[in-house]
């Protein structure tokens, strides 16, 4: 157990070493034990506050949850609150001075009332209020309470670990939360106003010139003999559309604050097409890629199909496998050691330093208690699989790499497209959310595949990612390696001299970002594909939203 000298106690300590140090100088025997005696009775506060905290935490000082769920799901943007419930078993009261989350960097919460007194026998009910700027699974891991022990001179930071798990959904589909699956709900899934579609009907489409294996039966003969050309007659036939929506998940697009990124704006363009169009009563597919396929479902229809959709942009567009994390194995050892000493029975006193193997066997087994089930991530080898697992169990970020994969993912857009094109029911609308080729090489492969999807007559519309949003003020601080934030511009004139810079530097991004976005909009066009710009409707920042957050 740490015990912390608050500011009281520090003062009195220096006040006693300085009329020590007077007494020594001075030759005075009584106020060298004037100074000694303070000295010993900082010493006695010191134990005193280690008794009581002791007597706390082993009469069952405890923090649960409200409620059976350990795991909500909300919208992107949406703030939700969460009770917690501080219980003190002791006969005495304790005091705290400051209650805080530990939870993922990719939520914003604060707590209510951050500081108190939890009464002897007592319980005290806490307001957690979470915001969440970015989808995923995102864990709140425990509480932190930093408790005064008598007389008051030290602080105890006292740590509850008792995971928490917030999935957070993309903004359109926050209202199939409450969706129910089935019953009345399948009805949903014929609604709607069917498309019209080639094939055999009553309603004529077209005449065109015959070709090879067109029916006899539909020749039209008349109007052949009138333009000296063997015409056949088109009919269409009423069929719901086959929608197919394409995301480019490139690890590079997750630059920029939270909620601002291309890629959160992204996902929620991606989301919107998928709700669109379920909720006419059209099959929709998803794929997400980036070097790899990350995601490839057929087109289906109905809220359980929703659903489902909408826990893949979630989980398919993380960043938990090696190929995509900045963490290597001993990084990612790190985290899932920090995070399992508190569950760990033992607090893993029995684990050598540097025994990784026996440290992912004891993650393994405390994994079922995590609020995720995901499958096991991408790794160089089954221990750093079983530990990236860990992680993403129980919600802990794992940060993008810094290298680029545009490079690849511009080929994996042609093989995904030329996979829609070989898919079945053939596809009648195809939404490309991603960013151009970025290079002439690529552009070949994509517009050999836009060309097979243009002969079996299906529209193409390609979304560009906006960069804008990421790139506006207000910009976040600098922060450390760790994700604290820096002191050195935290405010005076430190503060303003970054914040000019920081608009300086963020012009001249921009500037070449919107040239960079010209350029590919014109490729697009030379495709032949029409190109729509994704609409930059962000999450607010919680400082300018509500008073409280942060």
């Amino acid at each position: 157990m740490q015990l912390f000298p608050t500011r009281t106690a520090a003062h009195l300590s220096i006040a006693a070493i300085s009329v020590a140090g007077v007494g020594l100088v001075a030759r005075e025997p009584a106020i060298v034990g004037w100074g000694g005696a303070m000295l010993l009775a900082m010493a006695l506060a010191r134990a005193v506050t280690l008794v009581s905290v002791s007597r706390i935490r082993a009469a069952g000082f405890e923090m649960l949850w409200s409620g059976p769920r350990r795991v909500v799901r909300t919208g992107r943007g949406s703030t939700i609150e969460i009770e917690a419930e501080v219980r003190n078993r002791d006969t005495l009261a304790a005091r705290y001075v400051r209650l805080r989350p530990i939870a993922s960097s990719q939520l914003q919460i604060t707590i209510e009332p951050s500081a108190g007194e939890v009464m002897a026998s007592g319980r005290l009910k806490v307001k957690v209020s979470v915001h969440a700027p970015r989808v995923g699974q995102h864990g709140v891991h425990g509480l932190a309470l930093e408790v005064h022990g008598a007389p008051g001179l030290f602080e105890v930071p006292l740590t509850f670990a008792n995971p928490f798990g917030v999935e957070v959904l993309p903004r359109p589909f926050a209202a199939w939360l409450p969706s129910p699956r089935g019953g009345r709900s399948k009805l949903l899934a014929s609604s709607g106003r069917p498309g019209r579609a080639r094939g055999e009907g009553s309603d004529m489409r077209e005449l065109r010139e015959h070709q090879p294996g067109d029916p006899f039966r539909r020749i039209a003969w008349k109007a052949s003999a009138r333009r000296g050309i063997l015409l056949v007659r088109d009919f269409e036939r009423e069929e719901r559309d086959v929608v197919w929506v394409v995301l480019d998940a490139s690890v590079e697009l997750w630059a920029g604050p939270l909620g601002r990124a291309p890629l959160d704006l992204a996902i929620d363009e991606a989301a919107s097409i998928c709700a669109r169009y379920l909720s006419r009563g059209d099959r929709v597919g998803l794929a997400v890629y980036a070097s790899t396929v990350r995601a490839f479902v057929l087109p289906d229809q109905g809220p359980a199909h929703g659903q489902k959709l909408a826990h893949l942009l979630v989980t398919a567009t993380g960043t938990h496998d090696a190929s995509r994390s900045d963490l290597d194995e001993a990084d990612v050892a790190v985290r899932v050691l920090e995070h399992l000493r508190p569950l760990d029975a033992r607090g893993l006193s029995d684990l050598r330093r540097g025994d990784l193997d026996r440290l992912a066997s004891r993650a393994d087994a405390v994994r079922p208690r995590a609020p995720f089930a995901p499958p096991p991530p991408e790794g160089r080898s089954p221990r750093e699989r079983t530990l990236r697992r860990y992680l993403a169990a129980y919600g802990i970020e794992s940060p993008a790499r810094a290298e680029a994969e545009r490079h690849e993912s511009g080929f994996m857009l042609a093989e995904v497209l030329s996979q829609i094109v070989k898919s079945k029911p053939k596809p009648s609308v195809v939404h490309v959310v991603a960013p151009a080729p970025s290079e002439i090489a690529q552009e070949k492969p994509v517009m050999d595949a836009l060309r097979r999807l243009s002969r079996h007559s299906a529209s193409v519309t390609w979304s560009m990612p906006q960069f804008d949003p990421g790139l506006l003020p207000p910009w976040d601080p600098p922060t450390r390696a760790d994700g604290s934030a820096s002191e050195e511009v935290a405010e005076g004139p430190r503060r303003v001299a970054w914040e000019e810079a920081a608009g300086v530097a963020a012009e001249a991004v921009l500037v070449r970002t919107r040239v960079a976005v010209s350029r590919s909009e014109a490729v697009l066009r030379r495709l032949g594909v029409r190109v729509t710009k994704i609409r930059a409707t962000t999450t607010k920042r919680p400082d300018a939203a509500d008073p409280k957050a942060t």
